[in-house]
């Protein structure tokens, strides 16, 4: 574990903390490096990291309490506990069960765009007022779609059934708090970004656009606050360890006294639709049997924070990596890997597989920025129009500072690069450290436009 840690020195990570848990104990909590780049402080077992998606399961362990508690069930439409819950197709929305709020099984897409680039004025409810613009690309469990505003939608529904006349992210940070942090002895675990950020935790960084480590712009980070029942709690490894114990447990608590009757709790874990041949999801929660060893886990990523927590049911073992920078992800794409050698004794690969994924990155990163003009062609830059509109993505105001071309986006802007593609056409691309890579591609047609994409969707931005 140790050398799992400190290998992300080598990946550009600053800095690691680290948990494991056996049998009911905590055989080690503790962090690697700084918590932020220019400083001395260590990451320990107490410091909060942004746990991004890991918010997922707390949620969905929010949601088996009420099941629990005859509240609600699985299989309880969600249109007779929220009513004003819809999405964009009308015969979807009454199809929706509790089940299918988090179980990335619905078809409805991500569109992550359509809140990063607009959190400025989001509000959990506006946040549920966009989901009901949407529309399934694909049937019900046809398809594994990752939909982070399906599951903020989880969470207020939770938050509403107990709170009914409360604000939808007031009711759901009160439920969370009562119903999982408090019991569960969360005590440091806070969907409070002031908090956080006032007390031990750790900074966002990403490898600038020499893929040299550096600060990454934590506000934008707020983006999830309105999404908060997907993504938003920050949380530290003594925390997590504690809910991972609880899992493993099958719903006891250290005491011996029931948490959570043991049905409800491990439906989380039952295939809702497949990932891989070998990986499913559930609700918030995912198996991975690749090595013969059912392995329950989910991962968090948020810009500079990336995140991981492991159990296996079988060997009553769980760990949890937590992570302050870009590329974090490396890590903790092979932390299970590394984690079920050392338990095993297995041929040892993951060491040698994050160096190689490192070395991949950065080459390709490397690549890229050979393509790149920096300051961005002034040339092409003056063609630009000062002012920009997308309906869905907001404004974008284009301006110069000194030789570089800046893209401001209200909530967050970035100097952006130049680059001619094969075909002819220009893209600017966006260059601060954690907002990297968003393409602009200049339109060829008599109208100013600028035009980004995400994996199934089309923007375009015209000028004003």
């Amino acid at each position: 574990s140790i050398q799992c840690a400190m290998a992300s020195w080598s990946a550009g990570v600053p800095g690691v903390s680290f948990g494991l848990v056996q049998d009911g104990k905590v055989v080690f909590a503790d962090g690697f490096g700084v918590k932020e780049l220019g400083k001395p402080g260590k990451p320990d077992g107490d410091t909060l990291f942004m746990i991004a998606s890991n918010t997922k399961a707390l949620t969905t362990l929010l949601l088996a309490k009420l099941v629990d508690q005859k509240k609600l069930n699985w299989d309880t439409p969600v249109t007779q506990l929220f009513l004003s819950f819809k999405l964009g197709d009308a015969a979807t929305t009454q199809s929706v069960l509790v089940k299918h709020l988090i179980c990335a099984c619905t078809g409805m897409p991500r569109q992550d765009l359509e809140w990063i680039f607009e959190y400025g004025s989001m509000t959990p409810e506006s946040s549920m007022t966009l989901l009901g613009t949407m529309q399934p690309t694909s049937k019900f469990g046809e398809l594994f779609q990752y939909s982070n505003l399906m599951a903020a939608a989880a969470g207020y529904t939770a938050g509403h059934v107990i709170h009914p006349e409360a604000e939808l992210g007031k009711a759901y940070d009160e439920a969370m708090q009562s119903y999982v942090f408090d019991p569960l002895g969360m005590k440091a675990t806070t969907l409070n970004f002031d908090r956080a950020l006032a007390g031990n935790h750790s900074e966002a960084h990403s490898p600038d656009i020499n893929g040299k480590p550096a600060k990454a712009p934590m506000n934008v980070n707020t983006a999830v606050i309105p999404l908060r029942p997907a993504g938003g709690a920050w949380s530290s490894v003594n925390d997590m360890l504690k809910y991972v114990s609880m899992e493993l447990a099958e719903g006891k608590l250290p005491d011996g006294q029931t948490y959570i009757s043991k049905e409800p709790l491990l439906q989380r874990r039952v295939p809702q639709v497949a990932i891989g041949k070998d990986v499913t999801y559930g609700m918030g929660l995912m198996v991975d049997t690749t090595y013969g060893v059912p392995v329950v886990h989910h991962g968090g990523d948020l810009i500079g924070h990336h995140s991981d927590m492991i159990w296996l049911p079988q060997q009553n073992v769980g760990a949890v990596i937590l992570t302050n920078g870009d590329p974090g992800w490396l890590i903790r794409g092979h932390f299970q890997r590394k984690l079920l050698e050392v338990l095993f004794d297995g041929r040892k690969e993951a060491d040698a597989r994050l160096q190689a994924s490192a070395a991949t990155f950065y080459a390709e990163l490397a690549a890229e920025r050979k393509l790149m003009t920096i300051p961005a062609d002034p040339i092409e830059s003056a063609k630009l129009a000062k002012h920009y509109t997308n309906a869905s993505l907001g404004d974008i105001d284009v301006s110069q500072s000194g030789a570089a071309t800046i893209f401001d986006f209200g909530e967050w802007k970035s100097e952006v690069s130049s680059r001619k593609n094969p075909d002819g056409t220009i893209s600017f691309i966006t260059i601060e450290p954690g907002m990297e890579g968003s393409e602009f591609v200049v339109g060829t047609g008599t109208k100013k436009t600028l035009t980004i994409r995400d994996a199934q969707h089309e923007y375009v931005f015209e000028a004003k």
